[in-house]
Parts: structure tokens; C-alpha cells; sequence
């Protein structure tokens, strides 16, 4: 009797020590998927060239999310100064998940060269951003 009993606690020993894991995790959340790169453009292209002068006042401006947009969106942010100048005369700022947003650039002076800077970032991931600008004037 001692025998089979030996025999059958070694066997249940070994079982258990050979069975495959049960999955029960270390107990941490998984890692969400990393954000891929933002990727911009708009309309006038963000290219650092200077677009040709327009009767104005206003101005339209198209920012375009090519990359895939981040889980929770992406704030634009738009400043828009003479070149050279520190002082922004415009600026504006929108929080969205659309791939396509607005802006309408207001009261540009007359005959001067403006720097259009586009700063898009994302909500969750603030390392996670994109800038570009172009140049216009008004006549």
C-alpha cells in the first residue's frame, strides 16, 4: 500500500510540475499599440516657400491629418506673425479627431510677409508632433 501510494504521489508531483501555465499574467494592463508617427499637410502646402500675395483680408486654411489619428485626436495650433517678428497677430487652436480641419486666418496686414506656423501634436502622446509653415502677404 505504501508503494502505490508512493507511486501515485510522485506521479501527481510530476503532473504538476509539467503542466503548461494557466495563463494567469503578471497582473499588468497589455501595452496599447505604439502611435505612429504624425504626418501633416495642408492647403496652402506647409513647404516654407511663400505663396503668392492675395487681396485678403481673410485667408482659408486646410490642416490634414495623413497619418493615422490618434486615439484621442489631436490638437492644431495655428500662429500667424509678420516674418520676422515675435508678436503673432493670429492664433488659434482646435482639438479634434476629424482627418480634415478649417481655419481662417483674419486682419492680415497689408504688404507685409506673415509666417503661417502649424503645430499639430497629439492628445495622448505629447512627444507625438508635427510643425510646418508657409508664407503669404496680402496686397
Amino acid at each position: 500500500m505504501k508503494k502505490a501510494f508512493l507511486v501515485l504521489f510522485t506521479a501527481a508531483g510530476l503532473a504538476t510540475i509539467t503542466m503548461p501555465s494557466c495563463g494567469g499574467g503578471s497582473g499588468k494592463d497589455p501595452e496599447p499599440p505604439a502611435e505612429e508617427n504624425l504626418v501633416i499637410s495642408a492647403i496652402p502646402a506647409l513647404n516654407g516657400q511663400q505663396e503668392s500675395p492675395a487681396p485678403g483680408p481673410n485667408f482659408p486654411l486646410s490642416v490634414n491629418v495623413t497619418s493615422k489619428m490618434p486615439p484621442q485626436g489631436v490638437k492644431i495650433e495655428i500662429t500667424v506673425k509678420e516674418d520676422g517678428s515675435s508678436t503673432n497677430f493670429f492664433t488659434d487652436t482646435k482639438t479634434t479627431s476629424s482627418s480634415t480641419t478649417s481655419f481662417v486666418i483674419t486682419n492680415t496686414p497689408q504688404t507685409v510677409i506673415c509666417r503661417v506656423t502649424v503645430t499639430v501634436t497629439s492628445v495622448s502622446k505629447a512627444t507625438n508632433n508635427a510643425t510646418g509653415f508657409y508664407l503669404y502677404s496680402r496686397k
